[in-house]
């Protein structure tokens, strides 16, 4: 079983930001963009609207 990792690990930050990266490098992202505007335009538009609006402005759990 591996290390328990938790919240402000650096070894897990740094995995994820070579990830992220790799991910803008190599990706699909204009692909993505597509899908999420397409999300957005869609039925489950004013559901992942409001998500976003709750996140931006800190919404409680």
């Amino acid at each position: 079983m591996g290390k328990i990792q938790g919240e402000g690990d650096d070894e897990a930050a740094r995995r994820f930001r070579e990830a992220e990266e790799k991910f803008v490098r190599t990706g699909p992202v204009e692909d993505k963009g597509h899908e999420a505007r397409e999300a957005l335009d869609g039925p489950e538009g004013p559901e992942l609207e409001k998500a976003r609006h709750d996140t931006a402005k800190g919404a409680p759990d």
